[in-house]
């Protein structure tokens, strides 16, 4: 089982998510959705069941998944280790109402379970540890 980080280590895990922000928001600019998409999703979720936290992460990766064009062409890309934890910030995503982020993340999950299987939906709603 995770180790959860306590709040007063919070800010730190912050201070992780502004710099991997920056990092993303430079592969954008130079047009690489699909790394800035693998590296928002790096170290997801953070070990902490901070709220402050855990919704910067969230920013961070919406940010990413709102670039994504070319979903098929994402997956090519995208390896496997990333599915579950995709999965669960798409359902975060669908959580929000927010019409272009719901369609977004229902192309993108319709593709998902056609190439995780049902296991990866099954995952991420059971994963009541590492919630994102």
């Amino acid at each position: 089982m995770a180790e959860f980080v306590d709040a007063d280590n919070a800010e730190a895990i912050i201070a992780r998510i502004e710099h991997k922000s920056q990092k993303i928001e430079s592969l954008l600019k130079r047009s690489k959705p699909v790394e800035a998409l693998k590296t928002a999703l790096e170290g997801s979720p953070p070990n902490t069941r901070d709220e402050r936290c855990k919704s910067a992460n969230w920013i961070v990766v919406h940010r990413a998944l709102m670039t994504i064009k070319d979903v098929d062409g994402m997956f090519s890309s995208l390896d496997p280790e990333y599915y579950d934890i995709l999965m669960k910030y798409l359902y975060r995503g669908l959580s929000t109402g927010d019409r272009p982020t719901c369609d977004q993340c229902l192309r993108i999950h319709e593709k998902l379970t056609e190439r995780a299987g049902l296991g990866c939906i099954l995952r991420a709603l059971a994963d009541t540890t590492n919630t994102v």
